[in-house]
């Protein structure tokens, strides 16, 4: 392998996991605003999905009974398209905490937006 491939593997290689750094805050985030309808999971995955962001279901399903266990989520069985799935909701501690972190997304947002066009 050349130096050069060398250096370039190890660039992408930081760079995914990186990105994957970068992510984890915002999913606990989408999957609580998306939630602010009941959803099972398939749907709530494709609900991420339409909205460009893509998480696979390894990642999803333990973020969601986290959030559930936590009092963030409610949830109940419901039958729908001849079979049962649990349906997930907000709850109001996750209501309120949804507010509270889109405010600190939304200031953080404005920060780095302001650090990344002027470079200081």
């Amino acid at each position: 392998m050349t130096k050069n491939k060398e250096m370039k593997d190890m660039s992408e290689d930081r760079l995914d996991k990186m990105r994957l750094e970068l992510r984890r805050g915002a999913l606990v985030l989408a999957v609580l605003g998306s939630l602010r309808q009941a959803q099972y999971g398939y749907s709530l995955r494709k609900a991420l999905l339409d909205h460009g962001l893509d998480i696979d279901e390894g990642t999803l399903y333990p973020l969601v009974r986290r959030l559930a266990d936590q009092g963030l989520l409610d949830s109940e069985w419901q039958q729908g398209e001849g079979r049962e799935r649990r349906y997930y909701i907000l709850s109001p501690a996750g209501m309120e905490l949804l507010e509270k972190l889109t405010q600190e997304w939304q200031a953080l947002n404005g920060t780095l937006t302001t650090i990344l066009e002027t470079g200081r």
